[in-house]
């Protein structure tokens, strides 16, 4: 299967929301640092990887329907580090030898770090 993605391609994943002020401190939090740049005085952007962006944005017509999840090679260091900022997961799934954290923004918008098992 070929890569869908090419060289200078970027990928922007977003979360809508009905309150931007209210859910912006939420998101800093989880992914532990300011935004790479705003975009509009309400839509952040996040670089999450190379060419890959995470996206928070006021738009109430789409608010709350967002599900991103993103594999990482130090899970439980992750998990971990978000813990200690004060955002405890909502959920953790298993799918065969694959866990998956799951944490929800205010709004129910939904963010999984997926990795293997311990």
């Amino acid at each position: 299967m070929s890569e869908f993605l090419s060289d200078g391609d970027e990928l922007f994943a977003a979360s809508c929301v009905n309150s931007y002020a209210a859910t912006y401190p939420w998101w800093e939090t989880l992914l532990g640092a300011p935004p790479s740049f705003k975009a509009t005085p309400t839509e952040a952007v996040w670089e999450v990887a190379p060419h890959r962006w995470i996206v928070l944005e006021q738009r109430p017509e789409r608010a709350g329907n967002a599900t991103h999840t993103l594999y990482v090679t130090d899970l439980d260091a992750r998990v971990a580090a978000i813990s200690a900022r004060g955002i405890e997961p909502s959920d953790t799934e298993v799918y065969g030898d694959v866990r998956k954290v799951v944490y929800r923004d205010p709004e129910g918008n939904e963010i999984g770090f997926g990795g293997s098992p311990v």
